[in-house]
């Protein structure tokens, strides 16, 4: 056994299990702050279940043994213990469905947004485009991850900084600002998640999903494609940067005269 494990140490670098989390990210959106909420209300619900149900089977086996002199009882059905079996699941049930159901609205609510961006899934990339600013542009895997990534392409991907997580143009955002994100794809089935953004939409063909975002800190967030699309599936990063409002209007006037540059 300890061979083993030592081989499994030494096949995996200490830097894959650099970012490893055991429960999903809070988040830096309402959506995703109310789903780690409902999550862990949930986890402990199920954990409190679990110790009182696995509590009584072992107190029934250790002290009501056969080896102990315990002898089987004998009995029918009892209406009023499948009652209660029946009514506690059910308040429970309740009790998650109510919080559930207020997240599910909130999640849907897209009304009142201040900008919106229509995202389109390609074999494989993302066209990102700002409605109301006339700002479009496709991104996709950056150039080093993706020569890493092929056989005897030479390069060591562990020396490829956020190796496959990484492309040519981020998605930049400003925080504190209600976003309405437009899914679409134009070849198959795509879906964009960013865990720590809060939701995970599907980009189907000939038709269009929304979300909303918020986004209360600034930084790097990154996603994938979470729907299997093709052979390159694996290699559609997401990478979105929030910025303050201040640098996100500067920004949009760069790209606006970038492209005023080129048609010229």
């Amino acid at each position: 056994m300890r061979i083993l494990t030592t081989l499994l140490i030494a096949s995996f670098p200490g830097s894959i299990f650099a970012d490893w989390e055991t429960n999903m990210p809070r988040g830096v959106t309402p959506t995703s702050e109310i789903a780690y909420d409902i999550h862990m209300l949930i986890f402990y619900i199920t954990v409190v279940i679990g110790i009182l149900v696995f509590g009584a089977m072992l107190y029934s086996i250790i002290y009501h043994r056969k080896s102990v002199g315990h002898k089987p009882a004998s009995f029918h059905e009892s209406t009023k213990v499948e009652i209660i079996w029946t009514v506690i699941p059910f308040i429970i049930l309740v009790g998650m469905a109510i919080p559930a159901t207020k997240a599910l609205i909130l999640m849907e609510d897209t009304r009142d947004s201040e900008i919106t961006l229509k995202v389109t899934g390609y074999q494989w990339m993302w066209q990102y485009e700002y409605l109301e600013d006339d700002v479009s542009f496709f991104s996709k895997i950056d150039t080093a991850s993706n020569t890493a990534r092929r056989l005897n392409s030479g390069l060591d991907v562990f020396e490829v900084d956020d190796y496959l997580r990484n492309v040519d143009n981020v998605v930049v955002l400003p925080t504190d600002t209600k976003i309405r994100i437009l899914l679409t794809a134009s070849d198959v089935i795509h879906a964009w998640w960013v865990p720590e953004l809060g939701g995970k939409k599907d980009a189907i063909p000939g038709y269009i999903n929304e979300m909303w975002i918020d986004i209360s800190k600034p930084g790097i967030y990154r996603g994938q494609c979470a729907e299997l699309c093709g052979k390159d599936h694996g290699f559609m990063p997401i990478v979105v940067k929030a910025v303050p409002k201040d640098e996100y209007i500067k920004w949009v006037s760069i790209q606006k005269d970038e492209k005023i540059a080129k048609n010229r």
